[in-house]
């Protein structure tokens, strides 16, 4: 029964991202910029994140696509605002465990990502849910390179 219960917790939180995104639109002058999109199903996702020094100080997104995908943006541009890169980094090897069923370190709080934990349960929609983390690592990969 606690199991159902947090499964439909999930579904509501997982929707309300969905029906109601945060964060959404481009941020004029970004320096972390990223695009990507999901050939096997259409999803399509970018991000901008401005700094203020290594912090990330804003963090937006827009896309088109499943419920998954859109929602799993919503929630990451959430959970990035006030990081370090680093912290950010950290994030991005928690969420890629947890699609892995492992559970994240404890000193990484994934927030309202932590819903996206049932999608593993149907191994097609991990890369749903995985795009805006894959995308964000190549667009921090990629400044990382460029600031060098």
């Amino acid at each position: 029964m606690v199991v159902e219960q947090l499964d439909e917790l999930y579904r509501e939180v997982i929707l309300d991202h969905f029906t109601n995104p945060r964060n959404v639109g481009e941020l004029a002058g970004a320096p972390i910029r990223a695009e990507g999109t999901n050939p096997l199903c259409g999803d399509e996702i970018a991000f901008w994140l401005t700094l203020n020094g290594t912090r990330v100080e804003a963090a937006h997104f827009k896309g088109k696509g499943c419920a998954i995908s859109q929602a799993a943006g919503s929630m990451f541009t959430e959970q990035l605002k006030g990081k370090t890169l680093q912290e950010v980094a950290r994030l991005i090897h928690a969420m890629k465990r947890l699609m892995q069923g492992e559970a994240p370190p404890e000193d990484v709080d994934v927030g309202d990502l932590e819903s996206l934990s049932g999608v593993r349960k149907f191994p097609v929609r991990v890369k749903c849910a995985a795009l805006s983390w894959n995308v964000l690592e190549q667009g921090l990969d990629h400044y990382g390179q460029q600031s060098r």
